[in-house]
C-alpha cells in the first residue's frame, strides 16, 4: 500500500519518515503554500535521502504550472512523481507524460459533489494514479478537512487511487477498512505546524497501519 506523507520541508524529518515506512514523500511546488519549497531546497532533501541510503518515491505537487516549469523542477529536484493539484486538463496530462516519459503522474481531484467523482474517473486512463482530496474554496490541500467517506464507498476507478483529506492516526484504520484505497496521503494530520511534522504522530500512524503494511516496514 502507498503511504504518502506530504508537505515535507526538512531533510532529517524526510529520512526519519521514510524509515518509518512512508513509500512516498511529497514536496509542495506551489509558491502560495505555507509548505512551499524551492527546487534547490527539494534537491537538498532528495540528495540527503540518497546519501542516507533511503529508498522512497519523491513527489512534486504542482497546481496549474507550465510543462516547462514542471519538467525543469522534476529534473533539478530529482523527483520520481508529479502530482497535479490544479485544473489541469486531460490534454495537459497527456502532454506532461509525453514530455517526461519516466515520470509517474498523479492527478488530484478535490471532491465537493458526485460530479467530481465522475470527473476523476475520466482522468483514470490518462494518469498513473488518482488522489481524492477534500474541497476547500481557498486552499488546494493540507486543510485537515475530511471527505464524505460514505460517498466514496463505490468509487472504483480503472487506475490506483489514494485517499487524502483529514486523515489522522486516529481515523486512518476506519478509512482503510471502509474504502479500501490503494494508498493514503497525510499532511496536516501528522504536523506540529505547516511543514513541520510531528514524528511521534508519524510513529503512531505506522503503528495503526501495521495490518496493511508489509512485515518488513520499519516501525
Amino acid at each position: 500500500m502507498r503511504v504518502k506523507i506530504c508537505g515535507i520541508t526538512q531533510s532529517e524529518q524526510a529520512i526519519a519518515i521514510a524509515r518509518h515506512g512512508a513509500t512516498h514523500l511529497g514536496f509542495i511546488c506551489v509558491p502560495q503554500s505555507p509548505r512551499y519549497l524551492t527546487p534547490a531546497a527539494i534537491a537538498e532533501i532528495t540528495n540527503a535521502l540518497d546519501a542516507a541510503g533511503v529508498v522512497t518515491k519523491t513527489v512534486g505537487v504542482f497546481a496549474d504550472a507550465t510543462l516547462e516549469e514542471m519538467g525543469a523542477i522534476a529534473r533539478q529536484a530529482n523527483l520520481s512523481h508529479i502530482q497535479l493539484h490544479g485544473q489541469e486538463s486531460l490534454e495537459q496530462c497527456q502532454q506532461l507524460l509525453a514530455e517526461i516519459p519516466s515520470i509517474f503522474l498523479i492527478k488530484a481531484i478535490r471532491v465537493r459533489t458526485a460530479a467530481d467523482l465522475v470527473l476523476a474517473e475520466t482522468y483514470a486512463p490518462y494518469v498513473d494514479a488518482l488522489l481524492l482530496d477534500a474541497y476547500h474554496p481557498d486552499q488546494l490541500g493540507g486543510t485537515g478537512l475530511t471527505l464524505d467517506w460514505d460517498a466514496l464507498v463505490s468509487f472504483r476507478p480503472t487506475c490506483p487511487w489514494m485517499l487524502a483529506g483529514g486523515l489522522t492516526p486516529e481515523n486512518v484504520s476506519t478509512a482503510l477498512s471502509t474504502l479500501g484505497p490503494d494508498g493514503i496521503d497525510l499532511s496536516s494530520g501528522v504536523e506540529h505546524q505547516p511543514g513541520v511534522k510531528d514524528l511521534a504522530l508519524v510513529r503512531h500512524l505506522f503503528e495503526q497501519l501495521r495490518p496493511w503494511l508489509p512485515i518488513s516496514a520499519e516501525l
